[in-house]
């Protein structure tokens, strides 16, 4: 761990910096930029996936940085119409190839796809084969739940490294974190800050919670670097994401105060126990979800 950009030991032995940059929703056309800046900033975990349809771009605003390969953590998914052993191998193949780099720091499943169970265990197997080979640096999965994950760990020859779920103040998943405390899974935090809960108009927004306000007061900081540093301080990784450059350098300046024990219970107080976002069970091959992946 270092002063400003702490790691969190997988249960490989890779470290995994712990406060990355993501780019969810990031239009093709600015992710380039949101990259460079990031990078800029300090961050050094960089996560994208297939499905964003803007690999390619993170791979150029990583060229554009001047920063050097083995200096960043790049992770990405495999989405759910590349599962099965032959087509996830394929999928490693191409995400690399926009990308423009030969290793993957991290390689994770999108999704369980609890109505293709085969598919994703096939899936898994060849994350298995492309970790054994050296082609990924350690593996894991995105949005299972307890019940996906026990069906995988009974089949798995390699325990997840990391399973990317949705954790903000609103939405802990607490017993899911438990189990992977249990089994030496790495929580990595997408949504961090709460940014899934102002897409519904109705819906109460984090930024503007008030116990999540006072206490930002109190150190002259933002509620996202308050949630940013809950994360950091309870060992979860965190990717926030944004295509602005002043908030992307807000978001990784966290390391210079510390939220006191009080402060955290009362921020894991804020837990309403409401999903933003689709349920993972929900994310089938049929209808939209079942998109397919271009070739690089």
């Amino acid at each position: 761990m270092t002063a400003t950009r702490p790691t969190i030991a997988l249960n490989n032995g890779v470290q995994l910096p712990a406060l990355g940059f993501g780019v969810f929703q990031s239009p093709p056309s600015e992710t380039v930029g949101a990259v460079e800046s990031a990078i800029a900033a300090g961050y050094r975990l960089i996560d994208t996936a297939a499905v964003y349809f803007n690999e390619r771009e993170v791979g150029e605003g990583i060229r554009r940085s001047g920063i050097a390969r083995e200096e960043l953590f790049i992770e990405t998914k495999v989405w759910i119409s590349d599962f099965g052993y032959d087509a996830t191998l394929h999928a490693f193949d191409k995400s690399v190839a926009k990308l423009g780099v030969d290793q993957l720091d991290l390689l994770l499943l999108h999704q369980p796809l609890p109505t293709a169970s085969d598919r994703t265990r096939d899936a898994y197997r060849a994350l298995e084969r492309l970790l054994a080979d050296g082609r990924v640096r350690a593996i894991g999965v995105s949005n299972f739940m307890p019940v996906h994950l026990e069906r995988l760990l009974a089949v798995a020859k390699v325990v997840p490294s990391v399973n990317q779920i949705q954790v903000h103040p609103y939405f802990q998943q607490l017993t899911l974190q438990r189990m992977h405390a249990t089994h030496g899974i790495a929580t990595q935090a997408w949504s961090p800050i709460g940014g899934i809960t102002t897409y519904r108009p109705s819906a109460k927004s984090a930024f503007d919670d008030p116990t999540l306000l006072a206490i930002a007061r109190k150190y002259g900081k933002t509620t996202a670097q308050v949630m940013l540093r809950w994360h950091l301080q309870q060992g979860r990784s965190a990717i926030p994401k944004s295509v602005k450059p002043g908030r992307i350098s807000a978001n990784f300046n966290v390391f210079d105060f510390a939220l006191t024990p009080a402060q955290l219970s009362a921020i894991d107080a804020l837990e309403t126990g409401v999903r933003g976002g689709p349920e993972p069970d929900s994310i089938t091959l049929d209808g939209p979800y079942g998109v397919p992946i271009p070739e690089a």
